[in-house]
């Protein structure tokens, strides 16, 4: 009797659970690649979770001129679009020195600088902040 080689017998591999990716993290990704892509300034994210229950995230942005905040928010509704996510609701377009793009669990604004800063939105959202982060760590 001629012997015969063992078959080589591997063990099978473990089945790789994936998540589903977190949505308000894609869309985050896909709002900032948006804003990047059309060379928008100053761009800031803040977190208004436990500050409001109207949105988890504000991205708030700078464009050079009123055509160029206007294609920025177009921009971000287009890439929004395409993650399958349409805006609920985009307002300010018309006169494109300030446009709100709502997009459920993060709202963008979009503004001329001196919009920007005459309205203050990140102070006003941020207000508190170190006070509270004091708190947590005592």
């Amino acid at each position: 009797m001629a012997a015969t080689k063992p078959k080589k017998v591997s063990a099978p591999k473990p089945k790789k659970t994936q998540f589903p990716p977190d949505p308000v993290e894609l869309l985050r990704v896909r709002v900032l690649d948006a804003l990047d892509n059309l060379k928008a300034q100053n761009v800031q994210e803040i977190d208004v979770r436990g500050k409001t229950s109207i949105a988890d995230l504000l991205i708030v942005a700078s464009g050079t001129s009123t055509r160029h905040v206007k294609s920025l928010a177009d921009e971000v509704v287009r890439f929004a679009k395409q993650a399958g996510m349409a805006p609920l609701g985009v307002e300010g377009q018309r006169e494109a020195e300030w446009v709100l793009v709502d997009l459920g669990d993060i709202v963008v604004h979009v503004m001329l600088p001196r919009v920007r800063e005459f309205y203050g939105l990140e102070r006003l959202w941020t207000v508190g902040d170190d006070v509270m982060q004091a708190a947590n760590r005592a």
